[in-house]
C-alpha cells in the first residue's frame, strides 16, 4: 500500500512538474512575441515618460491659468516643444541645405575660390608644415587635390551623411516622444497613481520614497547634463557667429551634440581656432580663443551648481550614472544610468541604516539564550 502510494505521488509530482514546464514555457514564448511587438516603441516611450517628468512642473502651473483644462495645457507645452526643437534644426538644416548648394554650384561653375594660407599656419608647431600644404593645394590647384585626397573625401561625405541621417531620425523620434509625454502630463494623476500601485507591488515600502526619488534624478540630470550642454553650447555658438565662422550653424550643433554625450567641445572648437588664428588678426584671435574655452570650461562649475539640486543623492553618483549610461545605452542611458545608480545607493544606505537593528537583535538572541542556560 504505501510502495502504492508512493507511486501515486511520483506520478502527481511528474504531471505537475510536466504542466509547470509547459505553462513557463508557454509564459515565455508569450514574453518573447510582446517584447518583439512593443520593442519600436520602447525607446518613444521611455523618452515620453523623461520628458513628462521634466516638463510635468511647466504643466501644473499653465493648469489654474487655462481654467483647469489639464489636457490643453499639456498640448501647448507639447506644442511649444515641438517649435523649440524645429527652429534650430530647420535652420541648421537650411543651412547645410544652402552650403551644398552653394559648393555644387561653384563646383559645376569652376569658381571655387580657397584663400590662401598665411605665414602663421606653418608656424603652428608640429602639424603647421603639413597643414600648410595641403592647404595650399587646394587653393591652387583644385582638381589635384580632389584627385590626390579622394579616399579622404569620401570617408567624410558617407560620414557626415551618415551623421545627418542619424540627426533626422533621433529628430522624428523626440517628435514622437514629445506627443507621447504630452499623454502622460494630460493623464498624469491617473498615470502616477498607477505606477504608485506597480511601485508598492514591486519594492514593499520604499515605493513613495523611491518614485519621487527617480522624479527628481531625472530632473537633476536633465539640467546638469542637457542644460549645461546647451548654455555651453550657446556660449561657443555665438563666438562662432561673431567671428564670422564659415558653418557656424552646424559647428554649435556638434558642439551641442558633444557636450550632452559628454565629449570635450574642444574636438570641434580646436580647428576653428587654426582657422581663426590663419584668417584673423592677433586680437581678435585672442578674444575668439578667451570666448571659446570659457565656454568649453564653464561645465566644471556649471555642473556642481545645478545637477543633484533638489536630490538627496550625491552629485558624484548621479553623474557617473549619466555618464556610464550614456557610454552603455545612449543618450538615454544618461537618465537610466542615474537613475539605477541613485536605486543602488539608497538600498546601500537602507542596508548600513538596517545594521544598528540586526545588532540589536542578535544582541537580544544572545541574552535571552544566556539566561535561558
Amino acid at each position: 500500500m504505501d510502495k502504492q502510494s508512493e507511486l501515486r505521488q511520483n506520478k502527481v509530482f511528474v504531471n505537475n512538474m510536466v504542466e509547470s514546464a509547459i505553462r513557463i514555457g508557454l509564459l515565455v514564448v508569450l514574453l518573447v512575441f510582446t517584447y518583439d511587438i512593443i520593442k519600436p516603441f520602447i525607446i518613444p516611450v521611455l523618452w515620453g515618460a523623461i520628458i513628462a517628468i521634466a516638463l510635468l512642473p511647466v504643466t501644473n502651473w499653465l493648469e489654474p491659468r487655462l481654467g483647469g483644462r489639464r489636457g490643453l495645457a499639456a498640448g501647448l507645452v507639447v506644442l511649444l516643444g515641438i517649435l523649440i526643437l524645429m527652429s534650430p534644426f530647420l535652420t541648421v538644416s537650411g543651412s547645410v541645405y544652402d552650403g551644398v548648394t552653394h559648393i555644387a554650384d561653384a563646383l559645376q561653375e569652376g569658381n571655387v575660390a580657397i584663400p590662401r594660407p598665411t605665414q602663421k599656419v606653418a608656424d603652428i608647431p608640429l602639424i603647421g608644415n603639413k597643414l600648410f600644404e595641403v592647404w595650399q593645394l587646394f587653393a591652387t590647384n583644385m582638381e589635384r587635390a580632389i584627385t590626390k585626397f579622394l579616399p579622404e573625401i569620401k570617408t567624410v561625405v558617407g560620414t557626415l551623411a551618415t551623421i545627418l541621417s542619424s540627426a533626422a531620425a533621433s529628430f522624428a523620434m523626440f517628435i514622437i516622444a514629445l506627443m507621447i509625454s504630452g499623454g502622460f502630463m494630460a493623464k498624469s494623476d491617473t498615470v502616477s497613481q498607477t505606477l504608485q500601485v506597480v511601485a508598492v507591488r514591486t519594492v514593499g515600502e520604499q515605493a513613495e520614497e523611491w518614485t519621487t526619488m527617480i522624479a527628481a534624478t531625472i530632473r537633476s540630470v536633465l539640467v546638469g547634463v542637457i542644460g549645461v550642454a546647451f548654455i555651453q553650447s550657446m556660449i561657443i555658438g555665438t563666438s562662432f557667429f561673431v567671428f564670422g565662422v564659415p558653418g557656424a550653424g552646424i559647428l554649435t550643433l556638434l558642439v551641442l551634440i558633444l557636450c550632452i554625450a559628454q565629449m570635450p567641445a574642444l574636438l570641434v572648437v580646436a580647428p576653428v581656432m587654426f582657422y581663426v588664428y590663419s584668417t584673423a588678426d592677433t586680437v581678435p584671435t585672442v578674444i575668439f580663443v578667451i570666448w571659446s574655452l570659457i565656454g568649453g570650461l564653464s561645465d566644471n562649475f556649471l555642473k556642481p551648481m545645478l545637477m543633484g539640486r533638489g536630490v538627496d543623492i550625491p552629485m558624484p553618483i548621479i553623474l557617473v550614472g549619466a555618464i556610464g549610461g550614456m557610454l552603455f545605452s545612449g543618450i538615454i542611458g544618461l537618465f537610466l544610468g542615474a537613475v539605477i545608480l541613485s536605486i543602488w545607493y539608497e538600498l546601500f544606505i537602507l542596508w548600513l541604516n538596517k545594521a544598528p537593528e540586526t545588532k540589536a537583535a542578535l544582541a537580544t538572541i544572545v541574552s535571552e539564550e544566556e539566561a535561558s542556560d
